[in-house]
């Protein structure tokens, strides 16, 4: 398959996609796992975040894997289903912004999301599997280094 695009995605295809994709991406998976736990908020302790990191902290390895999936998922959801609904890469490529962009400022949430590391790893997962690969690698390899 070839990596260039011709851009030929309508206006609305591509609002859609973005609505659509940021729709997924602001799904906080962190606070709600944790909630149907009986855990606390995840805003008021540790670093305050709502990611798979700061779900960690709560001492729950379980919720805090299913936070990383559930978050890597939506990104790749976004990309794939935008790709098969809307019109190719290109609707994929939007979807996948609009889902980072949701999970860095999700209206639930008065637009305080998380980092996205997760969420953007999925996005790459949907795109391009082996730079998503790279990037893993080099994300464990910087948080291991720095911690």
């Amino acid at each position: 398959m070839s990596d260039v695009m011709n851009w030929s995605l309508s206006g609305s295809a591509a609002a859609s996609a973005l609505v659509l994709g940021y729709l997924l991406g602001s799904i906080p998976f962190g606070i709600i796992l944790t909630r149907l736990s009986g855990g606390p908020d995840l805003r008021s302790i540790g670093s305050g975040n709502i990611g798979a990191t700061n779900v960690l902290r709560t001492g729950n390895k379980k919720l805090a894997a299913l936070t990383l999936l559930g978050d890597m998922l939506k990104g790749t959801a976004a990309v794939l289903l935008a790709a098969a609904l809307l019109g190719g890469r290109e609707a994929g490529l939007v979807a996948g912004l609009g889902a980072f962009l949701g999970h860095l400022f999700p209206v639930w949430l008065r637009f305080k999301g998380g980092k996205g590391v997760a969420t953007f790893l999925g996005i790459l997962i949907a795109l391009k599997g082996s730079i998503a690969l790279v990037f893993a690698a080099l994300w464990l390899s910087i948080a291991y280094l720095t911690r």
